[in-house]
């Protein structure tokens, strides 16, 4: 129990930090948003209109005295008003972080599904064709930008090949097929690098334990070789790729700001490309402490199944 506290205790603190910079950095930024959300007309606002509304979003005080009124509104779930039209910030995290949350699974769920039957497929295989095509593949995947990656789908399957939308966003209880159509293109671009990642692992960690004794000794009984692939092979090969796919989980998170910016999805991260360009200082705080928050609970997660598995993990 005090080991599962010390590391609850250790994410609580990595959330203030992450946020308490996050603050930081945003208000030591040159520019004044007050002048600059009265100037967006393009004319020259007047200093008392800034003046005022400086007062009134409370931007006047001193950093010290922001801070801790921020850190007091955060605690209470209130993650304040957005400069740009008033509205409450936690209630737009609401609504688009669902949207954010089923990309990340979408993409997930596509990384699985081929990365493991095609790795453990090139370890069967290994030297041959199939082996050499899909290492050369997983390869690309990891050197490819996602933005780049976004991109290129978005000129094949939307403007030439005119399969799909180039992007956009549709509820799913309006039109599931429209749904999971806009879906498909940004999830499979995010999904692309951790496909790499669970086609590599998979591969290796097959092919280390082919050639562990039991499966050896499976071997020499005659058993037969599905038997010794799903109950011998398969079985242990595994805790490698689930170490690898919870670790890859969190960076998914990062991948999303740039795709749904191609693909126009109104996610969360789509949400922060907008509130950054507008220096909306609530928003930006709002949503970085949001997927701050979201990258150490799955890392706590991690951390806690690992405890319970391995007694040794607990005593580090």
């Amino acid at each position: 129990m005090a080991w599962v506290l010390k590391r609850i205790g250790i994410s609580l603190l990595l959330v203030w930090v992450v946020a308490s910079i996050v603050f930081l950095a945003i208000h030591l930024v040159p520019g004044d948003p007050a002048e600059l959300l009265l100037s967006q007309g393009g004319a020259a606002p007047d200093q008392a209109a800034v003046d005022q509304l400086r007062e009134q979003l409370g931007l006047d005080r001193p950093l010290m005295a922001q801070y801790l009124r921020s850190l007091g509104e955060v605690v209470r779930g209130d993650l304040g008003e957005s400069l740009q039209d008033g509205s409450s910030v936690t209630g737009e995290i609401v609504r688009r972080l669902p949207r954010t949350l089923e990309l990340i699974a979408a993409a997930a769920l596509l990384a699985l599904i081929t990365g493991l039957p095609l790795g453990m497929l090139a370890a069967l295989r290994r030297g041959g064709i199939a082996d050499r095509l899909l290492s050369i593949i997983s390869a690309a995947g990891l050197a490819l930008p996602v933005f780049v990656l976004g991109t290129l789908m978005v000129l094949l399957f939307a403007q030439t090949l005119h399969w799909v939308s180039a992007g956009g966003y549709v509820p799913l209880a309006q039109a599931p097929g429209k749904h999971f159509t806009l879906l498909a293109m940004p999830a499979a671009a995010i999904a692309t690098g951790l496909f790499s990642a669970v086609f590599r692992i998979t591969r290796a960690s097959v092919l280390d334990v082919s050639w562990r004794d039991y499966v050896r000794t499976a071997r020499a009984k005659g058993l037969s070789r599905h038997r010794i692939l799903t109950r011998h092979i398969l079985r242990n090969a595994l805790m490698p790729v689930v170490t690898v796919v919870a670790l890859h989980l969190g960076t998914l998170l990062g991948g999303t700001v740039l795709v749904e910016y191609v693909f126009n999805y109104p996610g969360l991260s789509g949400m922060l490309v907008d509130a950054v360009n507008a220096r909306d200082y609530p928003e930006v705080q709002g949503v970085v402490l949001v997927i701050s928050v979201l990258f150490v609970t799955l890392n706590l997660a991690v951390d806690l199944i690992y405890g319970a598995l391995d007694p040794q993990v607990r005593n580090s």
